[in-house]
């Protein structure tokens, strides 16, 4: 989407805004005219993304975040509100993948209920007091990152994929809720992207990932960002609650 003006004078809230998909959605917001604060637990990360935004004189803030954590949710969000006026537009992008993968009789506790707390916990919250303040100006769009997992099954990996399952149920029950208060709840389900968390697999890895993708490739964090940036935006003005595969075709096969 080339329009620069598109969301001038929008506040937009990104979580996980340090790296990957959060990074390139608040670089593509801040290009497209909007002032982003960048939430992240990564500080480095988080003012990383914030220089090259500001490298190309783009508006942003960093704000640090564990979206696990009430407290610090809603003090990042406040903070939007109180730099730029508002949440016009908000990107829930944080998460992990299960830090052990196994089969769910071998997988760790632990390792699930961190995956939970994060990935759906982290977007209930976020959403929770995201919601709080779209309500006060009547109007708003939250673009959830799920995940092709959210839809399919994956192996060895019960944790993350009931996490992105969780998040679409979020995103469905929050935009029937909001539907009549001018707010718009989406979400976004990536296919494999070329990201931090896959850069360090190896070609013999890589190889069947891409091979499954019908379009013999993996996405750009770029192709979800546009993507985030039209769901967002006035152009996406009768879309809500939908569910959108970014994937290359994964989830048709």
């Amino acid at each position: 989407m080339s329009d620069v003006s598109m969301f001038k004078g929008s506040a937009v809230f990104v979580t996980g805004g340090g790296s990957g998909l959060g990074r390139a959605c608040s670089i593509a917001f801040a290009a497209a005219g909007a002032s982003v604060k960048v939430a992240d637990i990564d500080s480095e990360g988080g003012k990383g993304t914030v220089a090259e935004i500001e490298n190309f004189g783009g508006v942003a803030s960093f704000v640090r975040c564990d979206v696990s954590d009430e407290n610090e949710v809603a003090q990042a969000v406040k903070s939007c509100v109180t730099d730029y006026g508002g949440v016009q537009v908000a990107v829930n992008s944080a998460g992990i993948v299960d830090p052990e993968p196994a089969p769910m009789a071998e997988s760790v506790v632990a390792g699930f209920d961190k995956v939970i707390a994060i990935n759906l916990r982290g977007v209930y919250l976020s959403m929770r007091y995201e919601l709080a303040e779209m309500s006060k100006q009547g109007a708003g769009s939250i673009v959830n990152i799920s995940s092709d997992a959210g839809l399919v099954g994956v192996y060895d990996m019960a944790g993350y994929s009931a996490s992105k399952h969780g998040v679409l149920g979020l995103t469905k029950a929050a935009a029937l809720d909001y539907a009549q208060k001018g707010i718009r709840v989406n979400a976004i389900c990536p296919g494999v992207i070329e990201t931090p968390i896959n850069q360090g697999l190896s070609p013999e890895l890589m190889q069947p990932v891409i091979a499954g993708h019908p379009m013999g490739r993996i996405g750009v964090p770029s192709e979800i960002a546009d993507a985030a940036l039209w769901l967002a935006s006035p152009k996406a003005s009768f879309a809500t609650g939908v569910a959108l595969p970014i994937d290359g075709g994964y989830v048709i096969r």
